[in-house]
């Protein structure tokens, strides 16, 4: 199935934050190109486009930041109750070797200048563009069949003055993106045992927090 194939709905079903399965080969410029430019047509608050995208692939800066995200990582365990340590210890939680290629998204919160209509009351509102950036980024790489793996065990500063971020600018992401051999049917952290997800029965309210919709309601979507 090509990417002019796949719908939205089989995308968001099938995406997932890949860890092992990058095959080691490089995505090719114009895929690369592509799904940037989805990440780019994200909808942001104000129309400011807040984001930048940092491609990193010289393999010693992607050695250099694996280092740093390994020792992240032994912290994290250390700091676990044993049981719990026991669950995480052989969960993998980057591939940015593997991938090859690496994308620091970044905002910049002065982007479109002081007055940032709907930024206002919600300035919130800044960082959560960025992010549907990258939600538009994720759901294209999987069309392309190409893996996404978003890294979160960093220092901010670190990456900042690794990638030669300046002032002002913050890093969102660093994305480990790549071929993959395939797509793992179930979620690392529930094939693992660290946490499963919830139905969407209960993520579900209907008018006030504490009031649930009717059962009809749920059972129609869910057919």
């Amino acid at each position: 199935m090509g990417a002019e194939d796949l719908s939205v709905y089989e995308a968001i079903r099938i995406r997932r934050d890949v860890r092992a399965e990058f095959t080691g080969d490089r995505v090719d410029d114009a895929t690369l190109w592509r799904i940037l430019d989805a990440a780019h047509h994200a909808p942001s608050v104000g129309n400011s486009q807040p984001w930048d995208f940092v491609v990193v692939r010289e393999d010693a800066t992607l050695r250099k930041f694996a280092e740093h995200v390994a020792q992240r990582r032994i912290e994290f365990r250390d700091a676990l109750p044993p049981e719990r340590a026991a669950t995480f210890e052989p969960i993998k939680i980057e591939g940015i070797t593997e991938s090859g290629t690496g994308i620091v998204v970044t905002y910049d919160h002065n982007r479109g200048g002081p007055q940032v209509l709907g930024r206002a009351t919600v300035p919130e509102t800044g960082i959560y563009s960025a992010v549907l950036a990258i939600q538009n980024l994720w759901l294209a790489a999987t069309a392309e069949q190409i893996g996404v793996g978003w890294v979160s065990f960093y220092d901010a500063e670190f990456l900042s003055d690794l990638v030669g971020l300046p002032d002002g600018i913050r890093p969102v992401a660093w994305l480990c993106v790549g071929p993959v051999h395939e797509f793992q049917r179930i979620p690392d952290l529930e094939r693992f045992g660290w946490r499963t997800g919830r139905p969407l029965t209960d993520a579900v309210h209907q008018e006030t927090f504490r009031a649930r919709p009717h059962e009809g309601a749920t059972a129609s979507h869910n057919a």
